[in-house]
């Protein structure tokens, strides 16, 4: 184990030492304008990704732009993209998951509830994504922390795709 004052995340912790972002060239996607998304978007920005928003609904997507990067139609998505779909309620909900997953992102999850089934299974069904194209959708997204209102789902997902990257559980066992 490091000494204390070799430790560089102890030196950062203190104030000292320079502060690099994992995220830095990395790409935070949210599908769908919600509360969470904005979140998301908002804290993603701090761990030091890019993030964007994809809104194909006009009016939903004027309302984020003050905020946030929005886009309606997918940017070009790649290995250091992490996407997360916030409302799987979408009529496009199928042809976005799809779309998405045409590409090398590094990440892909739909938020929801894991006690039911996730509706983007048979929507991927149908626009006939292969089975093992709809195994790499993550669901549930983030780490179960108990999170119910939007800032703390938020923050379990973002330390959900920390422990993914960084190959870790999540938890309090080191």
């Amino acid at each position: 184990m490091a000494e204390p004052e070799n430790d560089p995340s102890c030196a950062v912790a203190h104030g000292e030492g320079e502060i690099r972002h994992q995220a830095a060239g990395r790409t935070l996607l949210a599908v769908f304008a919600s509360p969470v998304a904005g979140f998301l978007l908002r804290y993603g920005l701090d761990l030091g990704y890019r993030p964007v928003l994809y809104e194909p609904d006009p009016d939903k997507a004027k309302a984020a732009a003050e905020t946030f990067e929005v886009v309606d139609e997918l940017p070009g998505l790649d290995e250091a993209t992490e996407v997360v779909v916030t409302d799987h309620h979408r009529p496009e909900l199928g042809p976005a998951l799809r779309d998405v997953l045409a590409r090398p992102v590094r990440w892909v999850g739909v938020m929801g509830n894991p006690r039911h089934a996730g509706p983007h299974v048979e929507a991927l069904r149908k626009l006939g994504v292969p089975e093992e194209q709809i195994a790499r959708v993550h669901r549930p997204v983030g780490l179960n922390i108990g999170s119910r209102t939007p800032p703390e789902i938020a923050i379990a997902t973002l330390a959900g795709l920390l422990a993914d990257r960084n190959g870790r559980d999540g938890g309090f066992e080191f």
